[in-house]
This record gives structure tokens, C-alpha cells and sequence, in this order.
């Protein structure tokens, strides 16, 4: 496994996580105050500190935590110091040390970078996920919880990985550079596709789905659940003998896909007035009976409570040092890795561990405290 210094914001911080899911050893070098995850809130209770934060929680699970000023001139050379001993280096652009010097000192070292040419709301925009997101009588929305930095970091983690590879089997180091904007413009492939081939443009469509003719969020009577019946007349007549409405039953426009595509609003109306009268619960049950992709949609609170998740070992507790047994994520990695990941470090927690790795006495630790090197 390999040694990993991880100098990333919140746009590439989710990378950092996975990798230390896959059981690498990731350090975070942070600011003497703190890094900007630190902040983010909501926070936990009244816990308005550099230690509750839910993105510090989530996201710096599993990591080590150092901190040094590398605008010190101590802090620079402790900072060096472990570059010398690193196998990976991933950062948000641009770098807090000139890449040649990096590459002088350790020259079997993986650089990964994260190129941020625009702010999360503009780089969102700008892949043409905006365009696609939202009610499409109403103006483009941006997809909350910096969901788009998910995206980010995943492209991050595989670049990283990709690049650890290629060092493991040629004993060199190799740099990567990944484009934010271009890691959420991939999810516009298939707009791209159907466009390319058919001229057709992919539009908002809110609850509704574009793919099929009948697919899309539906309201029941405690939420909303999900449905998309594939495009073949045996799926047709099932959900209209299911649903027994006279208005889809009848109409024989509606017995062929391009009907149905004519159509799509009409059909969807109809099968939400149906599906108010239903639970999730029954509704998801009677589509995948009968070979319908179907699922509820799901709330944070209910996601928390979701009994699939727990017994795959997704969701599960754990000991807080403060808050006592609390459910958090496992991690897409670490649980079919079957990985433990420590909560999120104390600002700092590591300092003493790393620096007596890197060799330094205890008296030189002192005087790097001193002189606000760590």
C-alpha cells in the first residue's frame, strides 16, 4: 500500500477518502487553524468546532492528520522531508511547491492534480449538467450537497490509482492532471450520443424521465416512488391491466412506443393519480413483480434506517469518541474490502507519530512548535 499526502479541497477531498477506504495510508497536511472542511456545516448539535463538521467527518475518515505552515521555512523543510518518504502527492492546482523540486527529491513520486479552471456552480454550468437539471417549465437548478464534487474526487481516485500502477511496474513517478470540468461534462455523454445520432435534444424533464416514454418520479401516499416500464408492448399491457385505467386501457394510440412517446405527459399524469392512493412500499413491490424497474425514492432519514444498507455493511456504527454509538457510511471501497476506517482525525492528532517517522528528536519537534512550523 502506498503513503499518500493529501493536500486536496473539497473538490477532490472525496478521492483522498476512497483511496484510504482501498487501505492506503493517507496523510492530510493541514493549516496550524485548520482546513476549509473543517468549517463546512451543518454542524453536529452545538458543536460549532473544527472537529464536528460533517464534511470533516465524512470525507477525512480514515486519514492522518498533520499540520504544518508551509509558508514557514521550517514547515516548508518538515514538509520536504515527507515528500522524501511519500509515494503519492494529490493536490488541488496549484501546487504549495514547485513540481521540479518535487521530482528532484523524489523521483518515484505519483503527482495528481486537480485542475479547478472554475468554481463548482460555473464548472456545473458549463459541462451542461445544469441545462439538464431541473422542472423544464423553470430555470436550470444546481444539484445540492456539492454533489458535482463526488464526481470530482471519483475521477480523482481513479486517476491516482491508475497512475500507482503504472509506478508499481516501472518504478518511476508519474503525473496526472484531471479537469473538474471535464469529470462532470463525462456525465453528458449520453446527451451527446442521442444528439450526435438522432438530432434529439436531452431537456429537462424534473420528476420525469427522458429514456422511456413511461418512466419517472411518481407521488404515492407517503412520498414518491420511481418507475420506468421498458419499451415493449408485454410490459405495456401489464402496467395497464395493473393500473386499470379506461383512459390508458383504451386508446390505441397508446398500444406502440412512438404513441406512447407522443404521449408520455398524458400516461404519467394518469399513472400519478393513480399510484396517490399507494404506499412505496406496495407500489415498488407490484412493478418489480411484474419486471419493472422500480424503487422508492429515498429520504435521508429513511437511508439512515435503510435495513439493506446495514446488513451489507454499507451503514454501520460506530464508537465516537464524543457522541457515543452513531451510524456512518462504510464507503463504496471499504466495505467489500472489508476496511475499518478511524473517524476523522483531531486537528493534528498525528503530528508527534509522523514527525517521529521523519526522524525528528523531540527537542527539534519543540522548536519546529515554537516556531509555528506545526
Amino acid at each position: 500500500m502506498s503513503l499518500i499526502i493529501d493536500l486536496t479541497d473539497l473538490s477532490a477531498a472525496y478521492g483522498t477518502r476512497l483511496l484510504a477506504e482501498a487501505g492506503h495510508e493517507v496523510i492530510r497536511v493541514e493549516p496550524r487553524s485548520g482546513d476549509r472542511l473543517r468549517r463546512l456545516g451543518p454542524h453536529v448539535g452545538e458543536h460549532l468546532d473544527l472537529e464536528h463538521g460533517p464534511y470533516h467527518m465524512f470525507l477525512n475518515m480514515g486519514k492522518k492528520s498533520l499540520t504544518l505552515d508551509l509558508k514557514n521555512e521550517m514547515g516548508c523543510e518538515v514538509f520536504l522531508d515527507l515528500v522524501r518518504t511519500a509515494d503519492v502527492l494529490i493536490s488541488n492546482d496549484p501546487l504549495p511547491v514547485d513540481e521540479k523540486l518535487l521530482r528532484q527529491i523524489n523521483p518515484r513520486l505519483v503527482l495528481s492534480i486537480l485542475e479547478n479552471e472554475l468554481p463548482e456552480i460555473c464548472a456545473y454550468a458549463r459541462s451542461g449538467l445544469m441545462y439538464i437539471t431541473g422542472q423544464p417549465s423553470q430555470r436550470p437548478v444546481l444539484a445540492g450537497a456539492h454533489v458535482a464534487y463526488a464526481i470530482t474526487g471519483l475521477y480523482v481516485a481513479i486517476a491516482t490509482a491508475a497512475a500507482i500502477n503504472l509506478q508499481n511496474s516501472r518504478g518511476q513517478g508519474e503525473s496526472v492532471r484531471v479537469s473538474a470540468q471535464q469529470s462532470l461534462e463525462s456525465l453528458m455523454e449520453q446527451a451527446v450520443v442521442a444528439f450526435t445520432s438522432s438530432g434529439e435534444i436531452t431537456r429537462r424533464r424534473g420528476l420525469r424521465g427522458q429514456i422511456t416514454a413511461v418512466s419517472g418520479a411518481l407521488q404515492c401516499a407517503d412520498g414518491y416512488w420511481m418507475v420506468s416500464v421498458p419499451p415493449n408492448p408485454e410490459a405495456w399491457t401489464k402496467i395497464k391491466e395493473w393500473v386499470g385505467d379506461p383512459a390508458l386501457s383504451t386508446d390505441p394510440t397508446l398500444d406502440d412506443d412512438t404513441g406512447r412517446n407522443q404521449k408520455r405527459d398524458f400516461i404519467l399524469d394518469r399513472l400519478e393519480a393513480w399510484s396517490k392512493q399507494f404506499s412505496k412500499e406496495y407500489l415498488v413491490n407490484g412493478a418489480q413483480n411484474r419486471h419493472m424497474a422500480a424503487s422508492p425514492v429515498g429520504t435521508p432519514v429513511e437511508l439512515v434506517r435503510d435495513p439493506q444498507l446495514m446488513e451489507r455493511g454499507f451503514l454501520r456504527e460506530i464508537i465516537h469518541r464524543e457522541f457515543g454509538r452513531i451510524t456512518v457510511p462504510g464507503g463504496a471501497i471499504s466495505t467489500p474490502r472489508q476496511v475499518d476506517l478511524h473517524q476523522a482525525p483531531l486537528l493534528g492528532q498525528h503530528n508527534a507519530e509522523i514527525m517521529n517517522r521523519l526522524g525528528y528528536s523531540k527537542l527539534e519537534q519543540q522548536a519546529l512548535l515554537d516556531s509555528g512550523a506545526i
